[in-house]
């Protein structure tokens, strides 16, 4: 995401690496990667001789950022908050940093417009579907959102309710608290369908095929860091979203 805002403010000329989270615009992926943003390797960052890191809340291990900042990289954190207010002070402190506050106050009115376009098209009325986030890197480890995720906050600006309730973060599937949720949606990212094996696989973990959700098949899985990333592209995200759930227009 804060690649992706780094592009919309048209300061790709100031990128010299990302790490391999950075997967969108297409541009990205032709440059150097640092590897992933949780495990950064200090000596394969400063090889490159950046005089900035912008680092998600995630970006570390610790020791490896204060080791860049004492061999003078400006470490700039931006909020990993999972609402638009978040998005919108990450593309203010973003481009302040790159000297690119009119870009950056430009980029925010953009987002605004659409975003309050957005919101207002989103149905409030009726009966919200109920919605189940499945998370999987590989079909031996499948975990479903509970609250304080960034899947349960998509879910909720789109015009749905999470149906997994009683818990924070993720925990793993289980089939009788699938069936417990009874969600009339399941929302997955294309890269889990594709670890479990595609839709198919996903519908007959166990449990699912009991749902409303499995019943009618009834799955939508956008891109991870689309759906996830609280980037620029948000008010796209929750718009689709939202169209999946039958609650936008």
């Amino acid at each position: 995401a804060v690649t992706e805002i780094v592009y919309r403010l048209g300061g790709e000329r100031c990128l010299v690496a990302t790490d391999t989270t950075s997967t969108y615009p297409t541009a990205a992926n032709a440059l150097p990667k640092v590897g992933y943003q949780r495990s950064l390797s200090a000596e394969g960052i400063l090889a490159l001789h950046p005089t900035m890191l912008l680092a998600a809340p995630e970006a570390g291990p610790p020791p490896a950022l204060v080791q860049l900042e004492t061999a003078g990289v400006t470490v700039v954190r931006t909020s990993g908050d999972h609402s638009f207010d978040a998005l919108a002070g990450n593309v203010k402190l973003i481009a302040r940093n790159l000297d690119l506050a009119a870009r950056g106050s430009a980029l925010d009115e953009s987002l605004r417009r659409e975003w309050n376009a957005t919101r207002a098209a989103i149905r409030r009325t009726g009966t919200p579907p109920r919605v189940m986030f499945v998370f999987s890197h590989a079909a031996t480890h499948v975990q479903v959102a509970g609250a304080g995720t960034a899947a349960a906050a998509m879910i909720d600006l789109a015009g749905g309710v999470n149906a997994m309730t009683g818990f924070k973060g993720y925990r793993p599937l289980s089939s009788e608290g699938v069936v417990a949720a009874a969600p009339d949606v399941i929302l997955c990212t294309r890269e889990g369908v594709d670890a479990l094996g595609g839709v198919e696989s996903l519908l007959g973990r166990p449990g699912i095929a009991l749902t409303p959700a499995g019943k009618a098949k009834r799955v939508l899985h956008p891109d991870a860091l689309l759906l996830l990333g609280f980037g620029p592209r948000l008010p796209q995200a929750v718009r689709e979203l939202a169209q999946g759930f039958g609650t936008f227009g």
